[in-house]
């Protein structure tokens, strides 16, 4: 008889904690759900600029290992209209995407100050929002440093 009290027991413990985890997984499903997603195919032609805001390049190819994550960013460097453009491979990781435009500032002609060519920050920050993917990249390089590495060769 202390069995079958024993084993109700315990089947009525396992029944109430049973919807407790049940809670956890659907928050950390739920969590999953939120985090931001980015459309790849927008990640091409996007420039790639330096610490300084100076272009060092564009994104040409995204490519991925053979379980689709991106693994390297193909960046072209130099040239002009696509002529003279070297090609060359860096880690994804190494790349900071960015939402906000590059903030470009100019000499005014009239006047001693700094003139910004972007529009207004709440502008940029709600744009930002809508949009499902960054709007450029930053790596810690230089144009030359880039240039100097060797290059990307798409394998057959």
């Amino acid at each position: 008889m202390l069995t079958k009290y024993l084993v109700a027991s315990l089947l009525g413990t396992a029944l109430l904690a049973l919807p407790a985890g049940a809670a956890e997984t659907n928050k950390s499903e739920k969590a999953a759900s939120t985090t931001r997603q980015w459309q790849a195919s927008k990640f091409i032609h996007k420039n790639v600029y330096n610490n300084n805001n100076e272009k060092i390049g564009d994104i040409k190819e995204l490519m991925t290992d053979n379980s689709g994550k991106i693994q390297n960013v193909v960046i072209g460097v130099g040239g002009f209209l696509g002529m003279g453009e070297h090609d060359v491979a860096v880690k994804f990781g190494e790349l900071k995407w960015v939402d906000a435009p590059v903030r470009n500032t100019t000499a005014s002609n009239t006047a001693g100050t700094k003139a910004s060519t972007t529009g207004s920050a709440s502008n940029t920050s709600a744009n930002a929002r809508d949009r499902n993917y960054p709007d450029h990249a930053v790596l810690n390089s230089t144009k030359d440093q880039l240039k100097a590495m060797p290059e990307f060769k798409y394998s057959k």
